[in-house]
């Protein structure tokens, strides 16, 4: 690392940092004090965090009922937990669609349900770094029932126009599951006008929360079958996992540091306001673009991003050489190679990475 320049970090699309003050001393906090789950004292400081965290993303995606945010690992624990539970409810001939745009959170769980003979699956080319609702309507069948896909490419930053699929997908009465991890702190969601089922996110990127924290949200429950059994804190006698949001979803012991931290990194965002947010990201993402843009030798995959994700390449420069000479030489932070996207390096550098 260059040791007489200062840290620049611009792998934010990994992991956000540096976090809130806040979130930080929330993390703090948490193990600092003797935490209980649900029932097992009446006064329990680790839900509190729990509905802190809940209370906190209700607010930001403008969900009407907080139970209706579900906690898991990070937006592939939920992304998993989604298409699984989805596929037991419609067992037999299912037709599902996702784009080249996703990532590996999306496209493999979904191959590998076609692995299995379980679903027959089409996976939707990209123009300009989108898939349009044009291009979904002419790819549903019959059988459609189903369709995955992300919010915004972690790789090109462009975003999905989910209003416009989601409305032609309900036109067709299929669901529709969207994957936030990249959208979701730096755009406006109100999940309740949207034509969209569920929306899984992650808690360590624009949320600004830590490692090991993610869910979805859901509008409709009962679409989607529980794949997770345990202990709840609650109807304890029964051998039955409980049916009541959001214990319906969520099994065992939460991750009561990691949510107290998520809960302090959307209390942020709210507080300063993610149109405020978005300006600055949009300010700095458009000067990275320009001054990027006068360099001869560099490739730009996307110079119109929706979301503050660059991708660009140095001809005739190995992708790993151009992290470890920005990290070694200039004390640049960057994410170089495939970023669990291989078919969109497919598409747009032929699988070399950048």
């Amino acid at each position: 690392m260059a040791e007489d320049r200062p840290l620049i970090y611009l792998n934010n699309a990994a992991t956000s940092w540096p976090k809130p003050p806040e979130v930080f001393a929330a993390v703090l906090e948490s193990l600092s004090l003797p935490v209980f789950g649900s029932g097992r004292t009446t006064v329990s400081q680790g839900e509190d965090y729990v509905t802190k965290a809940r209370d906190a993303l209700s607010g930001l995606f403008g969900v009407e009922t907080a139970e209706h945010v579900v906690f898991t690992q990070n937006a592939t624990d939920s992304l998993n937990v989604l298409i699984q539970g989805f596929l037991e409810r419609h067992a037999g001939d299912c037709h599902v669609l996702t784009t080249a745009l996703d990532h590996n959170s999306v496209l493999r769980p979904l191959h590998e349900y076609e692995r299995q003979g379980r679903i027959r699956l089409t996976v939707l080319p990209f123009e300009d770094g989108r898939v349009s609702p044009a291009a979904v309507t002419e790819a549903i069948t019959p059988m459609t029932r189903l369709m995955v896909t992300t919010h915004g490419s972690n790789v090109l930053g462009t975003a999905a126009d989910i209003r416009g699929i989601g409305e032609v997908l309900h036109d067709h009465g299929a669901y529709f599951v969207v994957d936030g991890a990249q959208a979701a702190g730096h755009v406006p969601i109100d999940f309740e006008s949207l034509p969209v089922d569920a929306y899984a996110f992650t808690g360590h990127k624009a949320l600004l929360g830590i490692a090991g924290t993610g869910g979805f949200v859901i509008k409709d429950p009962e679409a989607i079958a529980p794949v997770r059994f345990g202990g709840t804190g609650t109807d304890s006698f029964s051998l039955h996992h409980p049916a009541g949001m959001p214990e319906r979803f969520e099994a065992g012991t939460h991750n009561y540091p990691g949510l107290a931290g998520l809960a302090a990194g959307v209390s942020f965002i709210l507080s300063t306001g993610i149109e405020t947010i978005m300006e600055k990201a949009e300010r700095q993402t458009a000067y990275l673009v320009g001054e990027l843009a006068k360099e001869h030798n560099i490739r730009i995959y996307q110079d119109r991003p929706d979301l503050p994700i660059i991708a660009f390449n140095i001809r005739n420069l190995p992708n790993d050489d151009i992290g470890f000479i920005l990290a070694r030489r200039y004390g640049i932070i960057v994410r170089t190679g495939l970023h669990c996207a291989p078919l969109v390096h497919r598409a747009i550098d032929g699988g070399e990475g950048c």
